[in-house]
C-alpha cells in the first residue's frame, strides 16, 4: 500500500540531477510486494521496496485473527472472480499453495489446517512477516518504509519515481498497492490512480468479503437476533449462473455478516435479492410428515430445527406461531419450508471499505499479461496481488493470489 500521490503536471520540468537505479522498483511491502520483491533479488535483479505505511505487512498481520490463513489447499481458478475469468490460471497453475508451503517449511514456522483447506499459522502471522523480510534481505532488496512515492515518470525506457528520500529510477516498476478495503491500515487508491496515468483501464473497485446491511425498516423483525449463527446455503445470481455457497450465517444488529454472507457479498450486486436456506438438511418428506401424530406448534416444531431467537422471529411473519402442526395441511406445510429453503432478503447495501476483507475491481487483467503481470501497452509497469481485478473467496484464496501474482512477476523481471 502507499500513500497518496500528487502527480507532476505534465508541465513541471523532470530533475535533472542524477539518481540511484535500480533493475526493478516495487511499490507495496505487503504480501504480493514482499515476495515479488525477494524473488526477484535472489534471481540477482537489483531491487528497491517501498511504502508509505509505517508497519510493513499490516494486512499479514491482522489477518486470521493474527495468524493469517496464508493459503488454501483446494484453490482453483473457480475460486476466483474477475471480469476475465481465464487471467488468474497460468499464475495459479505455477505457484501453487505447495509453494508457499514449503516457504513456511523453510522458516519452520508451523501451521495448520482449520476448515475447508484454509491454512494458519499455529502462532503469529508474524513469523510469516519476517520470513518474507529475511527473504528480501538475502535478495539484497533495498527497503524503504516509511517512504511515500510522490510522482511517476515513464522514460522510455523504464521510469523515475520521486520518492520522499529523492528521485529514484529502475527498468521495471511493480504497482503492489493493494485496493481500497480497511483504510485504518493505510489503503488507498493509488494503484488504480497510477494505472489511470498510464492509460490502463480500472473495473470500478467495490467492498467485497464484507457483511451486508438492510434499511432498518426491514430489518426491524431480526434486529434482535444479533448474535445468533447457523450453517446455510446461500446464493445469487452472477454473470448469468447461480453462485452458491454452504457457510455459516451471523445475525447483526444491521443486517446479516459471517462466512455466507461474505461469500456472497463478493458477487452482490445493489437492488439484487440473495436466498438463504435456512435448513439445508430437512427433506420436504421429513418436514411434513413430522406432523402426524405431533402436538408441537409451528414454532415448536421449527425450533428442533432452528435457533429458538431465528424460529420465533420467522414463525411471527407467518402470523400462525402457535398452530398445532397437525392442524396445517400437506400443501401448507409444504408452501412454509419452500419459502424457508429459499428465504428472500434484499440488503439495502454493504458495510463499506472498513468492515470489507479485500477489493473487488481494480486493473483490468485484459490489459496486462497473465504471464508476466506486466501492461500489454507499457513495457516494464506490472500489476500484482489485490490492485488487480482478480478477487478469491474467502478462506485464504486472496493471499494465494498475492503469492501466485508475485511469483509470475519476479520470474519475468
Amino acid at each position: 500500500m502507499t500513500g497518496s500521490l500528487a502527480f507532476p503536471s505534465p508541465s513541471r520540468p523532470a530533475s535533472s540531477s542524477p539518481s540511484p537505479r535500480f533493475d526493478a522498483i516495487v511499490i507495496g511491502a505487503g504480501a504480493a510486494g514482499l515476495l515479488c520483491a525477494a524473488i526477484a533479488g535472489q534471481r540477482g535483479r537489483r531491487v528497491l521496496l517501498l511504502d508509505h505505511w509505517p508497519k510493513v505487512a499490516e494486512k499479514i498481520r491482522i489477518s486470521g485473527g493474527g495468524r493469517c490463513n496464508f493459503t488454501n489447499l483446494h484453490t482453483q481458478p473457480e475460486n476466483f472472480l474477475s471480469d476475465n475469468p481465464h487471467f488468474c490460471k497460468s499464475a495459479l497453475s505455477r505457484f501453487k499453495p505447495q509453494d508457499i508451503i514449503a516457504l513456511l517449511r523453510k522458516h519452520r514456522i508451523a501451521f495448520h489446517e482449520k476448515h475447508k483447506g484454509q491454512l494458519f499459522c499455529d502462532d503469529s502471522a508474524e513469523q510469516l512477516i519476517t520470513a518474507l523480510l529475511d527473504e528480501c534481505a538475502a535478495g539484497q532488496v533495498t527497503h524503504w518504509q516509511p517512504c511515500a512515492v510522490e510522482a511517476v515518470e515513464a522514460t522510455h525506457p523504464g521510469f523515475r519515481v520521486r520518492t520522499a528520500k529523492g528521485w529514484v529510477s529502475a527498468q521495471a516498476l511493480v504497482v503492489a498497492t493493494g485496493g481500497l478495503s480497511i483504510p485504518q491500515i493505510g489503503a488507498s487508491p493509488f494503484g488504480y490512480r497510477l494505472a489511470e496515468q498510464f492509460g490502463l483501464p480500472i473495473v470500478p473497485p467495490r467492498p467485497a468479503l464484507v457483511p451486508l446491511a438492510f434499511d432498518p425498516a426491514q430489518w426491524a423483525p431480526f434486529a434482535d437476533l444479533s448474535g445468533v449463527s447457523l450453517e446455510v446455503d446461500i446464493e445469487t445470481d452472477h454473470a448469468h449462473r447461480v453462485v452458491r455457497f454452504r457457510e455459516d450465517l451471523l445475525f447483526t444488529h444491521r443486517g446479516l455478516s459471517g462466512p455466507a454472507i461474505l461469500q456472497a457479498s463478493s458477487y452482490w450486486q445493489p437492488g439484487q435479492a440473495l436466498r438463504i436456506d435456512l435448513m439445508p438438511g430437512l427433506s420436504e418428506m421429513a418436514w411434513i410428515q413430522s406432523k402426524h401424530g405431533n402436538r408441537r406448534t409451528l414454532v415448536g416444531e421449527l425450533g428442533q430445527h432452528l435457533p429458538q431467537r431465528l424460529a420465533h422471529a420467522l414463525c411471527a411473519q407467518t402470523g400462525e406461531a402457535d398452530r398445532r402442526m397437525a392442524d396445517f395441511s400437506d400443501k401448507a406445510l409444504r408452501a412454509l419450508l419452500q419459502h424457508w429453503h429459499a428465504w428472500p432478503v434484499r440488503p439495502s447495501g454493504t458495510l463499506g471499505w472498513r468492515k470489507a476483507e479485500v477489493t473487488a475491481g481494480g486493473v483490468d487483467t485484459r490489459a496486462l499479461s497473465s504471464t508476466s503481470m506486466m501492461a500489454l501497452n507499457v513495457p516494464g509497469l506490472h500489476f500484482i496481488g489485490e490492485v488487480v481485478d482478480v478477487t478469491g473467496w474467502l478462506g485464504g484464496y486472496n493471499f494465494q493470489w498475492a503469492w501466485s501474482s508475485a511469483a509470475a512477476c519476479a520470474q519475468a523481471l
